[in-house]
């Protein structure tokens, strides 16, 4: 069989060949410019493995932690960026997005900060509080039975933090089906992967704040019979027990197998058993009734969409390069 030859038209023909295979794949990438699974290989290669070790860690603890990491790296990429700010304390001067009403109970951050303080022991100034979030969540998914994905790295931490910005940016637990896509919509997300990302609420616990409106104000009226007529009026009864009227802080769990990853999430939402109104609205659209329902299924795609959703997730605002800073403790900037 004859050979090319390396020079003349061939070698311009290979050439061009190799940069549109090149220029193909970065548009291919599911990351942002940046980003790379490979970015800390020479800087800190135990980085990875050591989230992992302290995150089985404090899941042996309590498991339900898995839905705290979760909802950090949502409450975080949500609000300008994936950049660490909801992990920063508030100051004299500034009320930092930890203190916003939509993140009212929020957990994991000093757990977050306990990683951080062995990364920075192990490689100092290296590892951003914002890659060890996304480790973070990634991690804790896959350890209580769901799907694992990829993560990309490389992310710096931001300096900036405001409750205003996390009040202005975050959905709160009472918007309907069209304010949910209309917020999802703002971060380039279509109303499937809003439903898909909803998943995430297989895990987890809540405080009754987000849940008295769904029980006592559902119509605006405030009364003790207020209650979305669409909620299975048992699993109402059962709730009001849980959160009774005016009490903001007891907590539950928000769905019927808080500890596991799994798609009876979707199976409680049909069931007119979802703990938000944010919930019970998926299903008051036909559209997001369909997903729902096929969600809700064995051998759904809903495991591999969550992953991709995260993924995606994962890409909003990023800082890289010289952007930012690397904190040497997550709840503070340096």
């Amino acid at each position: 069989m004859a050979t090319a030859s390396a020079n003349g038209p061939n070698a311009l023909l290979v050439s061009v060949v190799l940069l549109a295979t090149v220029c193909a794949c970065s548009a291919l990438s599911p990351y942002a410019a940046g980003l790379s699974e490979d970015f800390y290989h020479k800087s800190c290669p135990q980085a990875a493995s050591i989230v992992d070790a302290y995150v089985t860690k404090f899941l042996k603890k309590d498991r339900n932690f898995a839905g705290a990491f979760n909802r950090l790296q949502f409450h975080d990429c949500w609000v300008g960026g994936c950049d660490g700010s909801v992990l920063l304390n508030s100051t004299e001067t500034n009320q930092a997005e930890r203190e916003a009403h939509v993140n009212f109970g929020l957990r994991g951050v000093a757990e977050i900060d306990e990683i951080k303080a062995a990364l920075e022991h192990l490689c100092p100034g290296v590892v951003s509080c914002a890659d060890i979030l996304i480790l973070a969540a990634r991690d804790a998914t896959a350890k209580v039975g769901g799907p694992t994905w990829t993560v990309a790295l490389g992310r710096r931490d931001g300096v900036n933090s405001t409750a205003l910005m996390a009040d202005t940016n975050l959905p709160f637990p009472v918007l309907n089906f069209s304010g949910l896509v209309a917020n999802f919509a703002a971060k380039g997300f279509g109303a499937r992967e809003m439903i898909t990302l909803s998943g995430a609420h297989t895990i987890g616990r809540s405080h009754c704040n987000g849940i008295l409106p769904h029980l006592y104000n559902f119509t605006g009226r405030d009364d003790a019979t207020d209650t979305d007529p669409a909620m299975n009026k048992n699993f109402a009864v059962f709730l009001k027990k849980l959160c009774p009227e005016g009490n903001r802080t007891n907590t539950i769990f928000i769905d019927s197998t808080a500890n596991t990853f799994d798609r009876a999430y979707y199976k409680n939402v049909l069931q007119g058993k979802g703990i938000f109104i944010t919930d019970s609205t998926l299903i008051t659209n036909p559209v997001g009734k369909k997903v729902v329902t096929t969600f809700s299924k064995p051998r759904s795609s809903f495991f591999t969409e969550f992953a991709a959703g995260m993924v995606k997730m994962g890409n909003l605002g990023v800082l890289t390069g010289t952007e930012g800073e690397i904190r040497k403790t997550c709840q503070f900037v340096n």
